[in-house]
Parts: structure tokens; sequence; C-alpha cells
């Protein structure tokens, strides 16, 4: 069997247990008992774990190409005659094979003294006979030993060769073994993120107009407001999403202005990029806040049916997306001149999460403007008119902590032996 068939065979054992040990002990940390769960992480933690994540398989990576051109040029250098370790053993084997040889001829001087012993005819003769086959002897034990002891030191220089081996094999498995931890630390850390990035619904958080007329006639303009209220059980920043269409073409928009007060002056709502106004920054849970809204329509505005969509989307700690539900107020508009009579208040209806407008940025990343009017405290939670509840949603669980096995124990003795074990059939590669 060739020497480093076997060192590399020894190798890929050691590299793939990694994987098993690293499944195996992932299964094993599930059965935790519920005192060894940890406090959910916030979502600014989650993204650290997994920048930190990412920057150490960066360096793996890194680490692990230096480290595959390490071990190629050790094993490379290890096989040249001219590296001391292999020069000792090249000599320790030409010493041996010489020392094997010189018992050769010790042993046969030996039979031949015998027989010359047995064919003496004499006294004389065999006194002769009898002391050539003593020096023989002597000369055949010395020989034996000779070997035996170029045998052991060539043994040991073959040893230190292959010990040489397979520490490099070692320090290259825990490069590959801590480049799979990484791997798998990394994609833990972006799974975990991406969960916890998810929008969750909650029905607590409510946004409803005051004061929206069921009428309004071109050529006017109506003020009124609507109310946020946090009846959920979370501290949230809202970004309320306002959205006003008449049910005309695409062309037929610019006929409707609808603007909001952010404390200053009159902000416009822009209609095809986003849709977020009078951003509330740490609400808490109870609170509720009033923004004031204008619409105005112009003279030449057509006479159609349109619509306005009001709904809470926010953002806490631990959860980038927090969305509450849209109602749908549904008002006509009248031609200019018009006489409403008795509007009355355009009605909240509920509205389907597909037909829910996708503004270009997210929730969570808006910086709008404080509302007009503070945050209060209410005595009535603002789901009583509704009919909510608190919400009972939540991020999902923290990374895992996976328990990963040293690499470099992997390829240790049972290698050395399997390497060692065929040294009887030695070459020199």
């Amino acid at each position: 069997m060739n020497l480093r068939r076997t060192l590399a065979t020894a190798a890929v054992a050691a590299v793939t247990a990694p994987a098993v040990l690293l499944s195996a002990s992932a299964a094993f940390a599930d059965t935790k008992a519920p005192a060894q769960t940890q406090q959910k992480p916030t979502y600014a933690e989650l993204k650290k774990a997994a920048d930190d994540a990412k920057k150490a398989y960066e360096d793996a990576v890194a680490a692990e190409k230096a480290g595959r051109e390490k071990i190629n040029a050790t094993m490379e250098a290890l096989d040249q005659d001219s590296h001391p370790l292999k020069a000792a053993y090249l000599a320790a084997d030409k010493a041996a094979k010489a020392a094997a040889a010189g018992k050769t001829a010790a042993d046969k001087a030996v039979t031949d003294a015998r027989a010359a012993l047995d064919e003496a005819k004499d006294e004389a003769g065999k006194a002769k006979a009898q002391e050539a086959l003593a020096a023989a002897e002597a000369h055949a034990k010395t020989a034996a030993e000779a070997k035996t002891n170029a045998d052991a030191k060539r043994e040991a220089a073959g040893d230190a060769l292959d010990d040489a081996r397979v520490a490099a094999l070692r320090a290259w498995n825990k490069v590959l073994t801590t480049s799979a931890e990484a791997r798998k630390a990394k994609d833990a850390a972006d799974r975990a993120l991406a969960a916890a990035a998810g929008c969750i619904r909650v029905p607590g958080l409510t946004v409803l107009a005051d004061h929206l007329p069921a009428k309004v006639v071109a050529g006017t303009t109506v003020d009124f407001s609507f109310t946020v209220a946090n009846a959920t059980d979370r501290t949230l920043t809202v970004d309320p999403l306002v959205f006003f269409r008449l049910n005309a073409k695409n062309q037929e928009q610019h006929f409707m202005k609808v603007q909001w007060a952010d404390g200053s002056g009159w902000k416009e709502l822009d209609s095809k990029d986003d849709f977020h106004v009078a951003s509330v920054k740490d609400m808490k849970p109870g609170a509720r806040t009033d923004v004031k809204m204008r619409m105005t329509l112009e003279a030449a505005a057509p006479a159609l049916d349109a619509f306005a969509l009001f709904a809470g989307d926010a953002s806490d700690a631990y959860n980038p997306c927090v969305l509450g539900p849209m109602k749908r107020y549904d008002f006509k508009v009248l031609p200019a001149g018009s006489k409403p009579g008795t509007a009355g208040e355009a009605k909240p209806g509920k509205v389907e999460d597909k037909d829910r407008p996708k503004p270009k940025s997210k929730p969570a990343a808006q910086a709008g403007s404080s509302a007009s009017a503070g945050s209060t405290a209410s005595a009535q939670p603002a789901s009583a008119a509704n009919g909510g509840s608190l919400a009972t949603t939540g991020a999902s669980p923290a990374v895992p902590q996976l328990a990963l096995a040293g690499g470099a124990v992997l390829l240790g003795a049972g290698a050395v032996f399997a390497v060692r074990r065929h040294r009887g059939a030695r070459g020199t590669n």
C-alpha cells in the first residue's frame, strides 16, 4: 500500500468526521433544559452576529487557501531526498540493508565452518575447524546485533519522517475544520437574521382616519386627521402608511394633492415612491398619536370614486418589519360647484394583504419627521375600537450555539498506527 494513499485516506476521515460531530452536537443542543435557553437577541445583535460570522468565514477561507499552499509545499519537501528527515531515513535504510547483507554473509560463514568441521579427518584438522567455527559464530553474533541496531535506527528515522507528514496533515485538517465551522456559523447567523427580518402581523397597531368626508367636491380643500394607536405590548417606531388614489388612469392622479403636517409646515405625500409619513419614535404600549392631513382636489378633477388606505408599518428592537392591519376608506369626488349636502364620514373597511401598497423603502429604514402631535398615554387601548388584541407574535430564536470538536485530535493515534502498520512493506515514497 502506498504511504501517501494511506495518509490521504486518514486525512479524508479526519475532515469528514467534524461534520458528523457538528450534526450530533446540534441535535444534542436541542435537548437542553428550558433554563438554559438564552434571552432572545435584538435585531441589531443578530445583524452584528451575522456580520461577525461573515468576517470570520472570510478569514477562514483565506486561511484555508494559505493552508492548502503550505500542506502542498510541506509534503513535496518531505518527498525530496535532500530533506533532512528523508535523507536520514535513506541513510538508515542503506545502513540497515548493508547490515542485513553482513549478517547473511556471517551466517553463511558459520554454515561453511560447521561443514568443514564435519569433514575433518584427524584431531588436528578437527581442532582447527572448531576454532574457525567459533570465530564465525562470534562474527555472526556481532553481525546480528549490528543488523538489529540498524533496523531500529531505520525504524526511528521512518517514524520521524511519518510523524512529520502526519503533523502536517493534522495542521491542514485543523484549517479545514475551522473553515467548516466558520461556514456553519455564518449560515446559522444568516438564517437567524433572515428569520428575524421577516414581517410579522400585530392586530393592535391601528391607524384610523378621523373626519375624512365620504364626499369631496372638486376645487375644494378638506382637513382631516388620522390616529395611530399602539395597543400592542411592544415599544414601536411607527411609520404610518397613507395612500390616496382616484379610481382613474395614472395620468389623472395629479388632480389630487395630499399633505400632512410635520409640526413645522405641510409636506406633500409622495404617492409614487413611498407612502410613509409622520414617523413616531419609541411609541410605548398604550400610546396614541394624531396626525393632521389636508387633501386638495383641483377644479378640473373628474367625478370619480376614490379611496384612501391607512396602516401602521413599524419596527422594534427585535423585528425590523412589524405590520398592523390596513383600513380602506372609500369616498366620492363630486364635480366642481356641487352641493354635497350632509356627506358624513367615510367608513373604514378591511384590505387584503395582496392589495397593500409596496413602497420602495423598507419601514425600518424610514427617517420621516415627527408627527405634529406628540404621543400620549391612552386610558383605553385603541384595540377596543376595532376588536383588536395584543400582539402575540415574535421574532425567531437567537443564533444557535454550535458545539464543535477540535479537528486536530481527529487525525491522531489511529492515523499514525495506520501509517506505521504497513512499514514492513515500506518503500521510500
